[in-house]
């Protein structure tokens, strides 16, 4: 078998080990800190699971490596100057920012960009890390010392939701694309997400000209997931992610070729094909909550479990509901809500309203 290593031993690595099999290709997930460097066949190509890693002997293995796919490409993403840079010059709408520089000030910002202003670390920061608020006139409404020359500031967005598009495009040009999902954050976390949705099927076609654009742009190869934040009928891009997506992860119930397939397909040269939808979808992230075996026995339910100790705030795992009657997903989470502590309340209250 053709292996695919993959810079990265997180549940990402593991869905796209999971998905390998029926293509006939081996993937191998590596920890960062790997003491032993795996001798890589000729043959073989080198993915990612994330767009940043640290420095150490078995991250440059893989990423000097000759099939090292899309190596020029991850850079360029996950420093934010870059990839807002990169926006910018292509004229894919982002919100309005500035580089914070070393002797940048809160006044200066919000005179370019607002009362409430946003810091972004340039790289690093996820689920809401990495992120420090600025509002004119209150308490600490100035730049951080260590945040200067270290982050972008951002305008503050009023948007009405936020969707993503996951897409791929192979070493021929060819793209495919996914519906786009609308997903609910809780302090920075994804909560769940709902795909396919007939009220923003209007705004599929902005969408895939806007990923599209920046997927050749870049000759990228692979699976990529565009957060948006939506005003009006207009999509502005908040964040790109070079590889597989959490709010992807209702493709592996409800669709014939999961991200994690498709991923695949793409990087090691096989067919990609429009995904056929089937039926109606919902993901629920479980974050910090102990797995509960009754969520197995509930029809029209996927459950995954990473094997991570349970910590709070901790993405632990996932649950995908499927099905094509939208009664038996609404009576799927009735009952998954019986199953879950009370802070999930609000994830399906939102999710009913979606649906």
């Amino acid at each position: 078998m053709q292996t695919v290593w993959v810079l990265g031993a997180g549940q990402l690595g593991a869905m796209l080990e999971q998905a390998a099999y029926p293509l006939a290709l081996r993937v191998e997930p590596m920890d960062p800190d790997a003491p032993t460097l795996p001798a890589i066949g000729d043959r073989d190509i080198v993915t990612v699971e994330r767009e940043q890693w640290p420095d150490t002997a078995l991250t440059r293995h893989l990423s000097e490596h000759p099939n090292f796919v899309n190596a020029d490409v991850f850079w360029r993403i996950a420093d934010r100057f870059h990839q807002k840079s990169l926006l910018d010059s292509l004229d894919v709408a982002t919100a309005p920012w500035r580089a914070v520089e070393d002797d940048s000030r809160a006044d200066w910002l919000h005179s370019e960009l607002g009362d409430d202003v946003l810091l972004k670390r340039r790289t690093g920061g996820y689920d809401g890390k990495g992120q420090y608020w600025l509002h004119r006139g209150q308490d600490g409404d100035e730049v951080p010392g260590d945040w200067q020359g270290a982050a972008i500031a951002e305008q503050k967005i009023p948007f009405m939701e936020e969707l993503s598009l996951v897409g791929a495009r192979d070493s021929s040009g060819k793209q495919v694309f996914y519906p786009l999902t609308l997903n609910l954050h809780c302090n920075g976390i994804l909560m769940a997400s709902v795909a396919p949705l007939q009220r923003v099927e209007h705004l599929q076609g902005q969408a895939e000209a806007m990923l599209g654009k920046i997927m050749d742009a870049m000759n990228y190869v692979g699976v990529m997931a565009m957060e948006c934040f939506r005003v009006g009928d207009k999509l502005i891009v908040n964040e790109l992610a070079p590889r597989v997506h959490n709010s992807g992860h209702w493709t592996q119930a409800g669709a014939c070729v999961s991200q994690f397939e498709m991923h695949l397909r793409a990087v090691a040269g096989l067919p990609i094909k429009a995904p056929e939808v089937r039926g109606n979808s919902v993901m629920i992230n479980i974050i910090g909550v102990e797995r509960d075996t009754r969520w197995m026995s509930i029809p029209a339910t996927q459950c995954y479990w990473y094997g991570k100790e349970v910590r709070p705030g901790r993405k632990l795992g996932h649950i995908n509901v499927n099905h094509p009657e939208l009664a038996a997903v609404r009576g799927a989470l009735n009952t998954l809500r019986q199953q879950l502590p009370a802070q999930y309340d609000e994830v399906f209250d939102w999710v009913a309203a979606q649906l």
